[in-house]
C-alpha cells in the first residue's frame, strides 16, 4: 500500500485547509485510516482516525471542533477538513493505514505512512 498525502501550504491563522490522502497498490479491505503530525524539535502526535465504514472516528482534544476526517472508499481518498487554523497547527501532516481496522492514536499500530504534506499557519 502507498500512500500519498497532500493539499499542505501557507495559510492565515483562522483559514482553513483540506488535506487529501491517496491510497495505492494492494489495498485490503476494512482498513482504518489516522492523521498525524509532527512540528519542529517536536514529536509526532496524533491528530485524527477514521473507520474503514466511515461509522467511527476519533480525534485529539485540540483538533476535536476544528477538523474533520472522512474518507471516499471508492476513490480511496482520504481527506482532513482543517478549519480555524492556530500557529500551533503548524507541522509536516502524515496519514498512515491500519491494516487491523482499529481506530486508535497509537501510531505503531499504523503499518503504513504516507511522505507528509507540510501546513504553515501564520499569525
Amino acid at each position: 500500500v502507498q500512500l500519498q498525502a497532500s493539499g499542505g501550504g501557507l495559510v492565515q491563522a483562522g483559514c482553513s485547509l483540506r488535506l487529501s490522502c491517496a491510497a495505492s497498490g494492494r489495498t485490503r479491505s476494512s482498513y482504518s485510516m489516522g492523521w498525524f503530525r509532527q512540528a519542529p524539535g517536536k514529536e509526532r502526535e496524533f491528530v485524527a482516525a477514521i473507520s474503514w465504514s466511515g461509522d467511527s472516528t476519533y480525534y485529539t482534544h485540540s483538533a476535536k471542533g476544528r477538523f474533520t476526517i472522512s474518507r471516499d472508499n471508492a476513490k480511496k481518498q482520504v481527506y482532513l477538513q482543517m478549519n480555524s487554523l492556530k500557529p500551533d497547527d503548524t507541522a509536516v501532516y502524515y496519514c498512515a493505514a491500519d491494516l487491523q481496522g482499529a481506530v486508535t492514536v497509537a501510531f505503531y499500530e499504523y503499518d503504513y505512512w504516507g511522505q507528509g504534506t507540510l501546513v504553515t499557519v501564520s499569525s
